[in-house]
């Protein structure tokens, strides 16, 4: 009773209203260690994009959570596999019994107490199929569990160039702010020069100014924005984001000219090589198994049994001595044929379930085709577009750089206003800030294509 009590008093309870939070007692233990060892990044080294999904691919805990899913699986095609084979178990019996017999005109109390060690053999020989099937079942699974894994693969290795690219357009946005910057207070010590020489007014100056504490400010942002996305490419390697990583910039990477193959041949071959696909794809098998393993339960099964091994009893009767007898040999055989005739039409709901089951799958498999179409499409199309506003980015960045330029070079020799340097100045900003995006979004564009297509799992190159 009084352990009782104290586990009630201990137990954990329900909040006592819904205004307030639970105030529990309870204390769970904290969280395990890491149960692999985290990478720890050199400070110095300029890590390149393979580089970091090679990380990824170590370190990040989803590819080992898949990894064991799937080990599990393929544990579960051994347990399948060995109903093929007998099973022998080691026996050793020991039992006493007492009982009273009756012989006229008396009763004679009678103790055996008997130790028999033996083995015991039994094995199905016959089933219809059955333990075929149930084969088949895991073996499809291990195939869903094997592309499940190589899903996983595939999101982490996407997951790390979204990251990536992220990282890059920030670290550029942050060089375009410091550009941008740059600019603005030089277009404040030119207004601040001509205010000396009395060829500007206060209102200029102000304005120059106002214009190089907005650059400031916008540098101060980008810069948060940078560190945030340090830690985003941090959390897809498996590491602390405390750790410090350095990449490349945005301006040394190659940035694609044309897209490789039509939107046709991309779906084709997405719906070739997805492993999310194939994996359902695997579960319509192993639904297609279920299906005709539920339907053996209709049949007999033939199995074949015994046991064997030595015995030893001791016996005792009233007014007499107790008798040890010698090792006896015993044995036992049997044939069983097995037919259930009829067991409450739970065979019939199995048949229904799994025929279910079957159609669920196959409806699943024609949604996710569906869906794989579409995502690919979806992605072609902006990755075509991203091209588009790349080139039309660069462009931009070319004429407002000339148009600053000539502005600027106007302005100091009075010829331009205040307000139209201002202007172009704020012109380049915008236009350095959109090559920068349309670059990152161009090759996290083609990325996603990659991811739709599968391709991400199968391209040798970076």
């Amino acid at each position: 009773m009084a352990l009782l009590g104290g586990a009630i008093a201990c137990a954990q309870r329900a909040p006592l209203s819904p205004q307030q939070p639970w105030q529990g007692t309870t204390t769970l233990p904290a969280p395990p260690t890491r149960s692999a060892p985290a990478f720890a990044p050199d400070p110095t080294k300029i890590y390149t994009l393979p580089e970091l999904v090679n990380l990824a691919e170590q370190n990040n805990p989803d590819t080992r959570v898949a990894w064991e899913n799937a080990k599990a699986r393929a544990a579960d095609l051994g347990v399948s596999k060995a109903t093929l084979y007998p099973t022998v178990a080691a026996l050793a019996i020991a039992q006493s019994a007492r009982d009273n017999l009756f012989f006229a005109p008396n009763y004679y109390r009678q103790t055996i107490e008997t130790f028999s060690p033996g083995l015991e053999v039994d094995y199905t020989i016959f089933d219809f199929g059955r333990r075929s099937q149930e084969i088949a079942i895991s073996r499809n699974n291990l195939l869903s569990a094997n592309f499940a894994f190589n899903d996983t693969h595939r999101k982490v290795i996407f997951q790390v160039m979204a990251a990536y690219y992220h990282v890059l357009d920030t670290k550029g946005q942050e060089d375009a702010a410091e550009a941008n910057l740059k600019n603005a207070q030089t277009v404040q010590q030119a207004a601040e020069a001509r205010l000396e020489l009395g060829l500007a007014t206060l209102p200029d100056v102000l304005e120059a100014r106002s214009a190089a504490a907005q650059a400031e400010y916008d540098l101060q942002a980008v810069i948060g924005a940078s560190e945030i996305a340090h830690g985003d490419l941090a959390t897809a390697l498996g590491i602390s984001p405390v750790n410090a990583l350095q990449v490349e910039s945005i301006q040394s990477l190659t940035i694609p000219q044309d897209l490789t193959g039509t939107v046709e041949t991309s779906i084709d071959k997405a719906l070739a090589q997805r492993p999310d696909l194939m994996q359902r794809v695997a579960e319509l098998r192993a639904a297609h198994a279920g299906v005709k393993e539920a339907k053996t339960a209709y049949l007999p099964t033939l199995s074949v049994g015994g046991a064997a091994g030595l015995a030893k009893n001791f016996s005792e009767q009233d007014q007499a001595s107790g008798v040890y007898s010698a090792n006896q040999e015993f044995w036992s055989a049997r044939f069983s044929l097995t037919w259930t005739l009829f067991d409450g039409f739970a065979r019939e709901q199995r048949v229904a379930r799994a025929k279910a089951e079957q159609k669920q799958a196959a409806a699943e498999v024609d949604a996710i085709r569906d869906q794989v179409e579409n995502e690919v499409w979806s992605a072609y199309s902006t990755a075509r577009t991203a091209l588009r506003q790349q080139k039309a980015a660069a462009a931009l960045l070319e004429a407002a750089s000339s148009s600053y330029n000539a502005a600027l070079q106007s302005y100091t020799y009075g010829v331009r206003s205040q307000i139209d340097v201002v202007s172009a100045q704020r012109a380049l900003a915008a236009a350095r800030t959109a090559d920068v995006t349309a670059r990152t979004q161009l090759l996290t564009g083609i990325a996603a294509l990659a991811f739709q297509t599968g391709d991400l799992l199968h391209t040798k190159g970076p």
